[in-house]
């Protein structure tokens, strides 16, 4: 569609760590800084991982905790390194079909949020099933890339 894409994802691991009750936009200044320290070595293998897009938070409906994740990059995959911070993890996200919302400029959580209401009711008036309580945000950018910025909002297919 021209609104949105069907997307299937394969499983894969992702580094997390969870921030409660912050705002959206202080969880995920507080979980990048925690996983940025992860990829700069803070795991136990003293190793240096590169850093991966998208940076994705988990946003649930009617709650104030927010996932916050790297990809992990490919060359990682079968073995990440443990982190050595006990609020960082790895997890594993099942092979999933997502239907993706892409936009431009710089998001704010107001404006995921408002990204994601425009997905959803699209995909309703389509009668495309999907996962409602809950959406990711994805930002593919550096905070200093001023143009062409690349953000997504992602709802998973029932």
């Amino acid at each position: 569609a021209k609104d949105y894409e069907l997307r299937q994802y394969e499983t894969a691991k992702w580094v997390s760590t969870v921030i409660r009750g912050e705002s959206q936009k202080e969880a995920m200044r507080q979980g990048f800084w925690k996983l940025f320290h992860y990829i700069q070595g803070k795991n136990e293998k003293e190793m240096k991982i590169d850093m991966t897009v998208p940076v994705t938070c988990l946003v649930k409906s009617g709650c104030t905790d927010f996932k916050i994740s790297f990809f992990v990059p490919f060359e990682h995959q079968d073995c990440p390194p443990q982190p050595t911070e006990s609020e960082v993890f790895v997890e594993e996200r099942k092979a999933a079909a997502i239907f993706v919302r892409s936009f431009g400029g710089f998001a704010s959580p107001e404006k995921y949020a408002e990204e994601a209401e425009v997905l959803a009711r699209t995909l309703r008036s389509r009668g495309q099933p999907f996962h409602e309580d809950f959406f990711y945000t994805a930002g593919y950018d550096s905070p200093f890339k001023l143009f062409n910025r690349h953000n997504e909002v992602w709802y998973f297919k029932k």
